[in-house]
């Protein structure tokens, strides 16, 4: 037999929870109550604005840390480079002079043979 025709045959299904009606007809809050709920969000709780604070402390400390490190860190960077830069010089030097000096030992060689 066709389900749908036996499902007719039962007849409405029963209803299992609220109507429309229950819903419209729930009590709801007076304009007052609205007003000291939406007072009361507005405030919000003491623990979480004493987290943020806790929160933005912590953060005030990093970011000053972070500032320290980098401040420290560029001035001793700068110090760095300089080295790198003199140590370049001397080895660019230095690399002239034993070139120079194998070139000259190479054409004593030459020479004395």
């Amino acid at each position: 037999m066709n389900p749908i025709a036996m499902a007719r045959a039962r007849g409405p299904a029963p209803n299992s929870g609220p109507t429309i009606q229950d819903y419209l007809n729930r009590p709801r809050p007076t304009w007052e109550e609205v007003k000291e709920q939406l007072e009361k969000k507005k405030k919000g709780s003491r623990a979480l604005a004493e987290f943020e604070e806790k929160m933005n402390e912590n953060w005030r400390k990093e970011l000053e840390k972070h500032r320290e490190k980098l401040l420290g860190g560029n001035e001793s960077s700068s110090k760095k480079k300089e080295k790198k830069k003199k140590e370049k010089k001397k080895s660019n030097r230095v690399s002239k002079i034993f070139s120079f000096l194998s070139f000259f030992a190479l054409g004593l060689w030459l020479f004395v043979i």
